[in-house]
């Protein structure tokens, strides 16, 4: 049942970051800079930090299966920036500096390689 929860949240979450990524370009014809996923990563992280905030304070008690959908589901369809905010915050709020550190730069830098790596292999074939 809880796989079901992640695909069809997943599934909400990637159509409401194509659409909002879609209308975003359709405004800003104009511009490389991509504004679109800029915005969509801004909005992912600021909603993960409200629904965590109001889990984690006790005001709002939801089941594991409600918390999946709308966290791994849905949010992590419209964007994974969201949980990776998440977790690098949860570190250094909790005390481990060198771990939220490298959480960033170890993920933006290996992410970036590969990306790299991975145009080049993609492109030479």
């Amino acid at each position: 049942m809880i796989w079901l929860l992640v695909g069809a949240g997943g599934a909400i979450g990637a159509m409401a970051r194509h659409g909002l990524n879609s209308l975003v370009h359709r405004r800003l014809l104009a511009t490389v800079f991509p504004h679109g996923i800029f915005i969509v990563n801004i909005i992912g992280s600021a909603l993960i930090g409200i629904i965590a905030g109001i889990i984690v304070s006790g005001r709002l008690h939801v089941s594991t299966e409600l918390r999946t959908f709308l966290v791994v589901g849905i949010l992590g369809g419209f964007t994974t920036f969201s949980s990776f905010s998440l977790d690098t915050l949860t570190l250094l709020r909790s005390g481990h500096i060198g771990l939220g550190i490298w959480n960033v730069v170890g993920q933006v830098g290996l992410s970036l390689l590969a990306t790299a790596i991975g145009l080049r292999i993609g492109l030479s074939s």
